[in-house]
């Protein structure tokens, strides 16, 4: 008789925990003030009332274990932002502990918000304030952006996605170098003439942890909003800083 001792351990799939859909701004991780709130908010629902496109901003105070690209599809479809049979949404998900940030883009918006126009506005518009810990602005600027490709002629976007970086400055390079070496030599001399360089004083930098300088806010309960039955598949492009 066969047993199934022999058959290997099975280990249950664990699924994340999603925080819950309060309204187009969820913001869990408690890195947007009262103001930008409720600004944001105001801004996606004017453009839903307009379009039917169902943008939504999550914040998180964790990934769970899990990538910021699985942890979006999964929530997209969890919440099922969008309207059934359009899959018109979008999510802008930022993990600051992670350091994370991701558009997750449903079916129906891959076309326009593609994955390279996703990418650009990670790069140009949203990663440049998380850098300065600038969390709120860099989320306004994300939304501006989403709903900049959204509604008008992405055909400008489509040529960021697609250019070539730009090449280096060489004679820019070679005069920055010029001016090292002179300041060098200067240094030396003046060392061997006059005695020991005076010290600098020395400067500390503290690295960040994360959470934004200006403390923590609560976001409101979004009026009982929720999905319109919308679905994703993955769509969508990612970054950290």
């Amino acid at each position: 008789m066969l047993t199934l001792a022999l058959a290997g351990p099975v280990v249950a799939e664990t699924s994340p925990v999603f925080p819950a859909l309060t309204g187009r701004v969820v913001d869990d991780a408690g890195i947007i003030d009262p103001a930008r709130h409720a600004a944001i908010t105001k801004q996606l629902a004017d453009y839903e009332a307009k379009t039917t496109d169902q943008i939504v901003v999550v914040t998180l105070k964790s990934l769970q274990g899990t990538t910021i690209e699985e942890f979006g599809y999964r929530l997209g479809r969890s919440w099922q932002i969008g309207q059934a049979g359009k899959n018109n949404g979008a999510l802008l998900i930022v993990a600051p502990n992670e350091r994370k940030v991701r558009i997750e883009v449903g079916y129906g918006l891959e076309g326009t918000l593609t994955d390279a126009i996703a990418r650009v506005i990670i790069d140009t518009a949203i990663l440049p304030k998380f850098r300065t810990k600038d969390f709120a602005g860099g989320i306004a600027a994300g939304v501006d952006a989403i709903i900049d490709v959204l509604t008008h002629d992405d055909s400008e976007w489509k040529a960021r996605a697609v250019a070539p970086p730009p090449e280096p400055d060489w004679v820019g390079l070679v005069i920055v170098g010029a001016i090292i070496v002179i300041i060098v030599i200067v240094f030396i001399l003046s060392a061997h003439g006059g005695g020991p360089p005076a010290r600098g004083r020395s400067r500390d930098f503290v690295v960040g942890s994360g959470a934004s300088s200006g403390g923590s806010w609560s976001g409101g309960s979004g009026g009982g909003f929720s999905g319109g039955g919308g679905s994703f598949g993955g769509g969508g492009s990612s970054g950290d800083w």
